[in-house]
């Protein structure tokens, strides 16, 4: 049984869900395949407990609101019944002993905060900040919103050097690999604006002390602080509906529980793919496909060249994840009243609490206080949860995949050093002694908990590898021109017409849809 497209795209994420809807719009045929029973990636939403909705893995989507993809789609998207809901207040961190600050969307108000808990900090941070986005905006979203190797990317480093001059622009670069903590500990004298910072780097699939780490803390900060965090009404299933109204209304497909064994190859050139119950898709112009570089090459391509396939073999992953979600019959009683409205609050140690967090995961390790990221959806969104309920989406991003020991020396390692549900809980616990520490209501509160260790996330989405989010380190050695590995150039591999998306590829992970965007450019 074979089926005829133009396109066929592998995987059903943000990246695969962008791309085929600028297609379909394009007048292209397109299928999506996806091999689970559900189209989304990362992207689901549940009832897990009677009246909550939660969003399981990812959950905002400042990336997309403010990228190409958005740009393209958000009309029809809003016309397929998709609404955002925001806050002013993206982001707060919060200490063990509980000392707290807030960030707004509101400069102004942000500078009074930083101030009042060390004069100075403020107008250092918003100098900072300002000054980046003055300066450096242009040419790094240019670089991060174009393919590498194309002549926008080269029309723009070439009007930034003949602005900046050579020397300017070599002195970009190096200023651009300096860490977080170089760049912190330089500007602020406050311990809680270096620790509103320092977790943010996290979801860059970072750490405080990583190289070019200081650049996308600036990139995150300036770009939470214009676009706020953004959520879907009514839980993301209601974008993954929305995507599937514009695709299908537009004459494209989406398929579920449909695994792609191969890509087909024919004179060179990618033919389409057969799935593992036999059935084939054809693709006259390209395939493209949403996987980690260890799945394309090493279970979907036949007998890649051989450098190539030894370059994806050796593909790094990062750290872990674990997704925790929480039904509470009542809002959080937290130290500061505030914190009920924001998006995102970390609960750190600050800057040396994350970089030791990250060193312990890095080194096997359960870290002894990891940053736990508290999501608060029912802060911007107050469908999800019945009158007077709230939800906490926890995020616990400083994980080892393979458990060497504990960093406390309380949770004995398994000994295949495997996550398994004993360690999972006992790690959960050391989890929720701090939240009831800082939250009174906290324990009285819960209605119900899932939560899911890094095993599970990988068993959920094959992309998600040892539990990592995003698909792969995002090291300087795994970014920009070496995403996913050198020699890599433009979504496109050695096969002619078939292409790699997704966030193992350039620009990197998140919910912005732009490598599954310039593919789709390529066509329409």
């Amino acid at each position: 049984m074979a089926e005829t497209y133009e396109f066929v795209v592998v995987g059903s994420g943000m990246n695969s869900l962008v791309c085929a809807a600028v297609l379909a719009k394009g007048g292209k045929r397109v299928v999506v395949l996806e091999r689970n029973d559900r189209i989304g990636g990362c992207i689901r939403s549940e009832e897990l407990f009677p009246g909550y909705t939660h969003d399981i893995l990812s959950t905002s989507y400042p990336l997309f609101t403010t990228g190409p993809g958005y740009e393209a789609l958000g009309a029809d998207l809003h016309a397929a019944g998709l609404e955002f809901a925001n806050t002013d207040y993206p982001t707060a961190v919060l200490t063990e002993d509980g000392h707290s600050l807030i960030m707004s969307t509101d400069g102004e108000e942000t500078g009074r905060r930083f101030d009042a808990v060390h004069r100075g900090d403020g107008a250092a941070f918003g100098s900072a900040i300002g000054s980046f986005f003055e300066a450096n905006a242009e040419l790094t979203f240019g670089l991060l919103g174009n393919e590498l190797y194309s002549r926008s990317a080269t029309k723009l480093l070439f009007k930034e050097t003949r602005k900046r001059k050579l020397r300017g622009t070599f002195e970009f670069f190096g200023e651009s690999l300096e860490s977080c903590r170089t760049w912190v500990e330089r500007d602020f004298e406050s311990d809680l604006v270096k620790g509103i910072v320092a977790p943010w780097v996290l979801h860059a699939g970072l750490g405080p002390d990583d190289t070019y780490s200081g650049l996308m803390g600036k990139v995150i900060m300036g770009a939470i602080g214009m676009a706020g965090m953004p959520v879907v009404v009514g839980g993301s299933q209601k974008i993954i509906d929305a995507f599937r109204t514009v695709i299908e209304g537009n004459g494209g497909s989406l398929v579920t529980d449909a695994d792609v064994a191969r890509v087909t190859v024919s004179g060179g050139k990618a033919s389409g793919v057969v799935t593992t119950d036999g059935t084939t898709y054809l693709a006259s112009e390209a395939v493209i496909a949403n996987v980690t570089p260890t799945q394309l090459y090493g279970r979907l391509i036949e007998a890649p060249p051989p450098d190539i396939a030894a370059k994806a073999a050796a593909y790094r992953y990062g750290r872990a994840d674990m997704q925790v979600h929480y039904a509470l019959s009542a809002p959080p009683e937290w130290p500061d009243p505030d914190l009920a409205k924001v998006a995102y609050v970390h609960l750190t140690a600050g800057l040396d609490g994350v970089s030791k967090a990250v060193n312990e995961a890095e080194r096997g390790l359960l870290p002894e206080s990891g940053t736990i990221v508290v999501g608060q959806p029912v802060a911007l969104d107050s469908s999800r949860a019945p009158e007077g309920g709230w939800i906490f989406w926890v995020q616990l991003q400083e994980l080892p995949s393979v458990i060497k020991g504990d960093a406390a020396g309380e949770i004995a390692a398994p000994a295949d050093g495997r996550w398994n549900n004993e360690v999972k809980e006992a790690y959960l616990d050391r989890i929720e002694r701090r939240l009831a520490a800082l939250i009174p209501n906290f324990r009285s509160s819960i209605v119900g908990r899932a939560a899911y260790s890094p095993a599970e996330l990988e068993g959920m989405n094959m992309n998600l590898v040892g539990g990592d989010p995003y698909s792969g380190a995002c090291s300087i050695d795994q970014f920009l021109l070496w995403r996913p590995f050198p020699g890599a150039r433009n979504h496109e591999t050695p096969i002619k017409r078939l292409f790699h998306i997704g966030a193992s590829t350039h620009p990197g992970p998140g919910l912005g849809g732009n490598s599954g965007f310039m593919v789709a450019s390529k066509f329409v």
